[in-house]
């Protein structure tokens, strides 16, 4: 990760040479596979298609602090998704959007009917008027320290605590909260709360209520056990099983201080370890092979769901699913009768495709998806396919 500081070197390249990539994966740190030298190499050589544009595709963007790594590639593209192609960049460099800051100047260049993305630098006083100097090299240069998102965080940071996914029913044996001080029956903010089970040596927990089964629309099969988020505690004291005064065994409970509540905590809640969350590799990308599904759940009580909304899908990591994959979204078609002839017939409608998908997170055989865009209310059995 890059230092925030008030001048700091960014990578200025938007056609990268393997060369290139192998230098900012020995500085990142990150591991490169063959596939995706091979895809450095492709997308640098030859950009993006001027078909592939979007018609109102400016000639060049300053990033502005709210930017998106999605927003700007709307501005560019027809699929968002492909906006590494663009860039002549793998994914495994540009998940990480601490290259592009708010004040970086982004143009857009045309060769020999492909188009790239480079960035550019002001020559002048900064105004609208001045001119672009385009450079694939590196400069130093006086930035805004915050890097942009490829999403909005804001729309799935609250689901990444809300809800978690079991592949079994572990809740139904984790720790438990078996009591509250003086006798409360709900427990808020601050207030102590006591539970017994095995801790595993952790001391951070979310607090879940009940869970629901997630199942397969098409097969029925159970796809994971979604836990509804109720709050966090600290545990501040173990439990103890010690000899009582009248020689027969005193049992007691560990001691947890709740510390945040989305609704108030109860008995008979259970306790996981809160996990580490990395909120920065979130970026857009297509399936490498085909791929299909259903919507299993949708987040929360609603019958449909809309823009911005959370899906559970039936597919996960044993299918493939990744982080930043985007799916679009089919309405089935109609069944409708074909008056047309002397005889009337029963005839079914195409299929139309209406939204997109993007996965932000994955389980074992379930992922969840933020609805990017749709036209029509999304359901539970909807299909989903690679974009």
């Amino acid at each position: 990760m890059l230092a925030a500081r008030p001048a700091h070197i960014s990578v200025l390249a938007a056609c990268l040479t393997l060369a290139t990539t192998s230098a900012w994966a020995q500085t990142s740190k990150l591991p490169i596979t063959a596939e995706q030298r091979r895809v450095a190499d492709q997308v640098a050589a030859n950009g993006v298609p001027l078909s592939e544009l979007s018609p109102n595709a400016p000639d060049q963007h300053v990033v502005v602090a709210g930017d998106t790594l999605w927003d700007i590639s709307k501005l560019f593209l027809k699929s968002p998704w492909r906006w590494p192609e663009l860039w002549g960049m793998n994914r495994d460099q540009i998940r990480n959007p601490h290259l592009i800051y708010p004040g970086q100047v982004l143009v857009l260049v045309k060769v020999d009917g492909r188009a790239r993305l480079q960035f550019g630098q002001r020559v002048g006083d900064g105004g609208a008027g001045d001119t672009i100097k385009v450079s694939p090299q590196m400069r130093v240069s006086a930035l805004d320290a915050n890097p942009i998102p490829a999403i909005p965080l804001a729309l799935i940071q609250p689901f990444l605590t809300d809800t978690a996914v079991f592949d079994n029913d572990a809740l139904a044996t984790a720790p438990r909260i078996v009591a509250a001080q003086e006798g409360h029956v709900l427990l808020g903010r601050g207030d102590l709360a006591y539970a017994r089970g095995d801790f595993g040596g952790a001391t951070d927990f979310r607090v879940f209520r009940t869970t629901r089964v997630l199942r397969d629309p098409t097969t029925n099969e159970i796809l994971g056990y979604e836990a509804p988020y109720v709050g966090t505690a600290d545990l501040i004291r173990e439990g103890e099983n010690r000899p009582g005064p009248d020689g027969k065994t005193e049992i007691v409970p560990a001691t947890l201080r709740i510390q945040q509540v989305k609704q108030e905590v109860g008995i008979g809640d259970r306790l996981a370890p809160a996990p580490q969350r990395d909120l920065e590799r979130y970026v857009p990308h297509a399936p490498h092979q085909p791929m299909a599904g259903r919507i299993a759940a949708l987040y929360g009580d609603a019958l449909n769901a809309g823009q911005n909304q959370i899906v559970a899908l039936n597919r996960g990591k044993r299918d493939g699913v990744e982080r930043g994959h985007v799916f679009a979204l089919w309405r089935d078609g109609n069944a409708v009768m074909d008056k047309t002839q002397e005889k009337a017939e029963a005839i079914k409608l195409p299929d139309e495709r209406h939204g997109v998908l993007f996965v932000f997170d994955v389980y074992e055989r379930v992922s969840y998806a933020l609805i990017i865009s749709v036209k029509e209310p999304v359901k539970a059995g909807d299909r989903f396919t690679q974009p």
